[in-house]
């Protein structure tokens, strides 16, 4: 389990090191590539959140989530590295990594026996597809989010992805 969890961090953290140096070769290269929004507000489904995501710089954000249901709540940030994919002004790929904070209920450990904690904290990684529509205050992602919880019970976690839809601004 260490080893797979080690390889998964040590991809993301590989990911992140090749995407800041595309951005930078490619922004060079490419002196017309801009950002297609400073911020978005919305949706992400599976599991279901509220998203909100801020550049800092033109390819660096920010994304705050809140997934909610009826078993508890968790909250998630991520710093995120964009870099554009040719062909498409509007269309980048983007990874990142980030950590969490889950709170579960009672119900939910009786329905998850392996997992009997309340709590959970972990550090999440994240590797998608970002699509600003053109002509329209629209985003639209798709990602896979792994994460590794390490306080509460102990375990890896790769069903974490969804399909993002905010509104920009």
């Amino acid at each position: 389990m260490k080893n797979i969890i080690t390889s998964i961090l040590g991809l993301f953290m590989a990911l992140t090191v090749y995407s800041q140096n595309i951005t930078i070769d490619t922004i060079k290269t490419r002196t017309t590539y801009e950002k297609a929004y400073n911020s978005a507000i919305g949706v992400k489904m599976y599991p279901s959140a509220v998203t909100y995501k801020q550049f800092i710089r033109t390819n660096k954000a920010v994304e705050a989530l809140g997934y909610f249901s009826l078993d508890g709540f968790r909250a998630t940030v991520l710093y995120e590295t964009y870099a554009p994919i040719e062909g498409n002004e509007n269309l980048s790929w983007y990874v990142g990594y980030g950590g969490h904070l889950g709170i579960w209920s009672e119900t939910w450990k009786k329905n998850n026996t392996d997992h009997t904690a309340g709590i959970a904290v972990g550090v999440d990684g994240i590797l998608g597809l970002d699509y600003k529509v053109k002509n329209a205050p629209l985003n639209i992602s798709v990602d896979w989010q792994p994460s590794f919880n390490f306080v509460g019970s102990s375990y890896f976690e790769s069903g974490w992805a969804g399909i993002g839809i905010r509104y920009t601004f």
